[in-house]
């Protein structure tokens, strides 16, 4: 008989301290006390010491997992003429111009992971910003996915690109790969979202950047991070 999820979650929590672990040890911990039977996704959660009400200290920006995330995002590319073509090539799952708005907006078709529009177009997507806002969807020039260099962004997409945006409460949540991955990977993939998030730090936060910081999977309990070693980085760089 199987244990109940409930047993087994609490069993996985009794093997995590309550102290800040440095990534080499988190993510091994995390792999260890795992029990789902299916590939999780990891996550990394970082609590900011910022206020996002204020538009100076909006936290956001992207970063391309080096190993990617164990699973190829559906793109959708609304363009139009030539860049149509140039987004097929490039692997777009959706090609489309005033069609695709049209479906989007009578459908309330999301079936796509990341939208990429050309500026042309960009009118028109604007008008999708009630179906795509709340998912964070809506193509921005701040994040690469209102471009003409469509076949860049939607390889970058397609490798493994994240985009991080600091939600209302000053917590940022970002997906890091799979827990089937190698632990250097997941290592890998988590230090280069820590490291992108401080360097985004915005000039006029004040007091503490990282709050806190941790690393689950999806149904394991937090493991808490030391990200002292990344502010030093990212301030060297």
């Amino acid at each position: 008989m199987a244990r109940h999820p409930g047993k087994q979650y609490q069993s996985a929590r009794k093997q995590v301290e309550a102290k800040e672990y440095q990534l080499e040890e988190a993510v091994p911990l995390l792999q260890k006390i795992k029990f789902a039977k299916f590939d999780e996704t990891v996550e990394v959660h970082m609590r900011l010491g910022v206020d996002p009400k204020h538009a100076d200290q909006m936290v956001r920006g992207t970063v391309v997992m080096p190993n990617g995330l164990g699973k190829s995002k559906k793109v959708l590319v609304i363009a139009g003429g030539d860049k149509q073509r140039e987004a097929t090539e490039a692997g777009a799952d959706f090609v489309g111009g005033e069609d695709m708005v049209n479906k989007i907006q009578s459908e309330s078709w999301t079936a796509f992971d990341a939208v990429i529009a050309t500026p042309d177009m960009m009118r028109s997507v604007g008008k999708l910003g009630k179906i795509l806002g709340p998912r964070g969807l809506m193509p921005n020039p701040k994040t690469g996915t209102v471009t003409m260099d469509v076949t860049r962004a939607v390889k970058e997409v397609k490798a493994g690109k994240v985009e991080f945006r600091v939600d209302k409460t000053g917590i940022i949540h970002a997906p890091v790969g799979k827990i089937s991955f190698s632990t250097d990977k997941l290592v890998e993939n988590a230090a280069s979202l820590i490291t992108a998030v401080i360097k985004a730090k915005p000039a006029v936060a004040k007091g503490k950047y990282v709050r806190s910081a941790t690393i689950c999977s999806t149904m394991s309990p937090g493991v808490a991070i030391d990200t002292t070693p990344f502010s030093v980085k990212a301030t060297a760089v």
